[in-house]
């Protein structure tokens, strides 16, 4: 009679935490998250470069340790592996026809082969010989077959004649390391290359005095360098920035992203989507050390997709119709993408020409009230389209203790909240006791092994942060009502005490870490105001 007076009773349950954000689930990061990822994980050495084919099926070149492996982008397996490098092998480059390939070493010599998969040849076509230390640096222009250009930790950068193998010019602007260059996409006189020394200069092949024409201060170490595909902006990567310049405009700073964590250590531009796209749908990637990939939309100034990885990740590679994707790690793993492809489907006319029409499927017959067979339909039939299907409502089956609130059973919900594994759910029992007014009037009814459950249940949760503040005003409530109890029973008496253990010891941190925080804060005052 009772329960039929009162309102609708809402069950106890816990507070809902906060959760991580869910991925995001924009058209971009379901096109990112699509590739299928194929690992190779037996190459043992850091992944020094990976560069694609620029022309079809754009095979991948990949150097580690002291060779160069050409991968077929279909099964990721070694189409050509060259072991001709004395020392480790370094940024590998595609001749724009894809015929030739080109690479340095810590020999300090850039070797050119021909990638022939069918007679397989790993002897060097040529060998440019003049720099003094390893070459980090080696790049064929876009539109040039006959040169390409070299830098080292040597701090020069060579302009060679590739059929002749002979050095047409020399650049010293570099006061440190050159780890990093990129033709430009608009002009096959111009490129750029960065160093150690914090600058990306640009050089013009047709300017003899070996000046640079341009030159940027990223302000980090250049660890990569890359023209956008229009050719007035270039990328630049160093510290745990990437940053875009107008090079048109003289040099001038568009935009600084500072979103990784560690080094980054590559940069490339990718397309967004499968097919041709126009400049606002390219993407700057970026990997790092931190174990992060990023696709940055430089045309929106923004991060628009996100990926991690279980290893520092030295280098990345997007195919020119993005279909596939190649990431390198320092623990000698490649990460290869492929991209979902659209299943083909046969047209009518096809169909027409190999003598076929398209056949379609017989539509069910729909059953109705004129067919017998309408009335011995059982419940396992499945409703037609147009059915109005009425639900069952399912029933919850609800918490021992939720039915003793429903009963106005207090005291005997408090058991049984103590009595489950959950403290979340004891703590929200709790609660609605406060707000029903007979929480301290259960405590008062316990008996004694009933109030070893309450002091089991303090002593192991009174110090946790998240119920601390209510549990520690119980706790002295219930010594002031049962204090007598307690002194009588020893097991009573030990729990008190493991309590109060435990309050000092925290009491003890709480303390430690003041002093701490003491020391801390002027410290970061100091670094504020620089």
């Amino acid at each position: 009679m009772a329960e039929s007076q009162i309102g609708k009773f809402y069950p106890v349950k816990p507070r809902p935490k906060i959760l991580s954000k869910k991925p995001s689930s924009t058209p971009e990061s379901k096109f990112w998250r699509s590739f299928t990822t194929h690992q190779l994980s037996n190459l043992i050495f850091p992944i020094t470069s990976i560069e694609f084919s620029p022309n079809p099926p754009h095979h991948i070149a990949a150097t580690y340790s002291a060779s160069l492996t050409v991968y077929n982008p279909q099964s990721f397996a070694p189409a050509l592996r060259i072991a001709k490098f004395p020392d480790v092998a370094y940024s590998a480059s595609f001749r724009l026809d894809g015929r030739l390939i080109a690479a340095g070493g810590e020999s300090g010599v850039v070797q050119i082969f021909d990638v022939n998969l069918e007679k397989k040849m790993e002897n060097p076509l040529r060998q440019l010989r003049g720099h003094g230390r390893a070459v980090h640096l080696v790049r064929y222009s876009k539109f040039d077959k006959l040169h390409l250009f070299s830098g080292g930790d040597d701090c020069v950068v060579r302009y060679w004649d590739v059929v002749s193998g002979s050095q047409v010019l020399s650049f010293d602007g570099h006061k440190d390391y050159v780890r990093c260059g990129a033709a430009s996409p608009a002009n096959s006189d111009f490129f750029a290359t960065g160093s150690y020394d914090h600058t990306v200069k640009l050089w013009d092949s047709r300017v003899s005095t070996g000046g640079s024409v341009l030159e940027i201060l990223h302000g980090n170490p250049v660890e990569d360098v890359v023209f956008l595909p229009s050719g007035g902006l270039i990328a630049t990567a160093g510290g745990n920035s990437v940053k875009i310049w107008d090079v048109i405009g003289g040099g001038r700073l568009v935009y600084a992203l500072e979103s990784h964590n560690k080094t980054v250590t590559s940069i490339c531009v990718g397309k967004f989507g499968n097919e041709v796209v126009e400049d606002e749908q390219n993407r700057l990637l970026s990997v790092s050390l931190d174990g992060y990939m990023k696709a940055f939309d430089y045309s929106a100034l923004k991060v628009t997709h996100t990926m991690r990885y279980p290893m520092p990740l030295l280098s990345i590679a997007v195919s020119p119709d993005c279909s596939t994707r190649a990431i390198g790690t320092s623990n000698g793993v490649i990460y290869f993408g492929k991209g979902k492809k659209k299943e083909e489907t046969l047209d009518s006319d096809a169909g027409g020409l190999m003598g076929f029409g398209s056949i379609e499927e017989p539509e069910k017959r729909v059953l109705r009230p004129t067919n017998y067979r309408y009335f011995q339909r059982g419940q396992n039939e499945k409703a037609s389209e147009g059915d109005y299907v009425i639900k069952k409502a399912k029933k919850l089956k609800g918490a021992k203790h939720n039915k003793l609130l429903k009963k106005f059973r207090h005291g005997e919900a408090l058991v049984a909240a103590l009595n489950t594994t959950d403290p979340q759910e004891i703590v929200e029992v709790m609660y609605e006791l406060v707000a029903r007014r007979k929480l301290l009037k259960c405590v008062s009814n316990l008996d004694k092994d009933e109030l070893g459950l309450l002091l089991r249940f303090l002593e192991k949760y009174s110090t946790m942060p998240t119920y601390s503040g209510f549990l520690l005003q119980l706790t002295n409530k219930v010594l002031q009502l049962r204090g007598g109890d307690v002194m009588d029973s020893d097991v009573l008496k030990k729990h008190v005490q493991n309590l109060k253990r435990s309050i000092l010891e925290e009491i003890h941190i709480q303390q430690f870490l003041q002093e701490i925080q003491g020391i801390i804060s002027p410290l970061l005052r100091i670094v504020a105001k620089r």
